[in-house]
């Protein structure tokens, strides 16, 4: 009965890591994430299109959109907070998939 309970709660992890991993692709989350990265907006174009008719030197930072920052303490709390429980995660998913091989072993 043990393997059992331990094989049905691996399988539903699983399924919820595999829902919420198609959601965020289905949702194109990524997707947007990475092309605010390399997008212009268009009062850049305009000026890169204008500076490159008026013969000026071209350089790419000129035209892509400063992010803010937003480090400070609070979120470099959040980030060691969150690194503590990744390392349990990995420690707990370990000791499951341990008792999950021994569970079949026997």
């Amino acid at each position: 009965m043990k393997g059992k309970n331990i094989f049905r709660l691996v399988f539903l992890v699983l399924i919820i890591l595999f829902i919420a991993l198609y959601l965020t692709q289905l949702t194109g989350y990524y997707e947007f994430q990475e092309s605010k990265k390399s997008s212009l907006t268009k009062d850049a174009i305009e000026r890169f299109e204008k500076d490159v008719k008026e013969g000026r030197e071209i350089v790419a930072k000129n035209y892509l959109v400063e992010e803010k920052n937003y480090q400070n303490k609070a979120s470099s709390l959040g980030m060691k907070v969150s690194g503590l429980i990744e390392k349990g995660f990995n420690r707990a998913m370990n000791a499951l998939f341990r008792e999950v091989d021994k569970a079949i072993q026997k």
